[in-house]
């Protein structure tokens, strides 16, 4: 509807379109209507809906194909949120655009901006993770940080006070570039292979076993073998260093993948396989890479066909996206 598919139209598709011809691209994300990537020469580009800047091309005009942002080689990833977008460059300083209402942004302010604006000075900054409205980063001494709207405790601070300067989540130097931001969720694995979740525990979401809000860090059972971490809106998706794949949380749709429509508030292993890869969500929608290159979908696929499977049939355990 706002062009976010990059196809130079407003026509949706229910299975896989190339984004023009070009074979150069890096990191691609996704934000709310919109899509942002970095290429392998550094570059960046943004595409889709463009209401509140959060392409930041310097203007509020939607573009349905890329278009790039600024002219500088130096982006390293990017990913989108709600309305908004965050990106780390080759130096490590961390930049964002965009929707700015909670503070998202990281200026001290509730500014919009349209273009990149660098938050703070420093040049440590290693990953970071959008949510809806609120960001978390690791530097690269091992600390973790957040900032934005804090409703649901998802800035890990101990209480419910919205940031639009980077706050520290407690005072350790152990955690890892896996992190993962959610609806009102925020989850980050440790060096030690400890998996810890904080914000909105609805629906399970945080996989503690509960429905309970927690503001602060929370260790996610006692195992120490987790790897990779990705939220949804409700709930997440983990490989684990033996390539299995887990998941929890809000089931609706069957975007969990055990088959069900059942709510998960602790961790599910999905199928038996040991061959999963990377994993990545959308809005009660779950994606995964095998290791052997295929990609898998599962969850809602009743409007316009997200999942990529060529029709709009709901998908309660993974199913392979065409033969590739």
């Amino acid at each position: 509807a706002y062009g976010q598919l990059g196809q130079g139209n407003l026509t949706s598709y229910s299975s896989p379109v190339q984004v023009g011809a070009l074979t150069d691209w890096a990191t691609p994300s996704g934000g709310t209507f919109f899509a942002v990537s970095v290429k392998q020469d550094g570059t960046l580009w943004g595409w889709g809906e463009n209401g509140k800047g959060q392409l930041g091309n310097g203007n509020t005009t939607d573009v349905s194909s890329p278009v790039q942002v600024g002219a500088l080689t130096d982006w390293l990833s990017v990913a989108g949120g709600e309305y908004f977008a965050g990106a780390i460059k080759t130096d490590g300083t961390l930049w964002t655009w965009g929707d700015n209402t909670y503070g998202q942004l990281g200026q001290g302010n509730t500014t919009a901006y349209s273009s990149p604006v660098q938050v703070g000075a420093l040049t440590t900054w290693s990953a970071l993770a959008l949510g809806v409205t609120f960001l978390i980063a690791t530097k690269t001494d091992g600390t973790l940080w957040a900032l934005g709207r804090n409703n649901e405790g998802q800035l890990g601070q101990g209480n419910l006070t919205s940031y639009s300067s980077p706050v520290q989540v407690g005072a350790l130097t152990d955690w890892t570039t896996e992190i993962g931001a959610g609806f009102k969720q925020s989850f980050a694995v440790k060096s030690d292979g400890t998996l810890w979740s904080w914000g909105d525990g609805q629906n399970g979401a945080l996989g503690l076993g509960n429905t309970t809000k927690y503001s602060s860090p929370v260790q996610v059972g006692a195992l120490t073998d987790w790897d990779k971490v990705t939220a949804n809106n409700a709930g997440a998706l983990c490989v684990k260093t033996d390539d299995t794949l887990w998941a929890w949380g809000d089931n609706c749709s069957g975007q969990v993948g055990d088959g069900t429509i059942t709510n998960r508030s602790s961790p599910v292993q999905i199928g038996a396989l040991t061959n999963w890869s990377t994993v990545g969500t959308g809005q009660n929608i779950s994606f995964s890479l095998k290791t052997d290159g295929t990609l898998w979908a599962w969850g809602d696929n009743s409007i316009h066909g997200p999942l990529g499977l060529g029709d709009t049939t709901k998908r309660s355990s993974p199913t392979q996206v065409g033969s590739l």
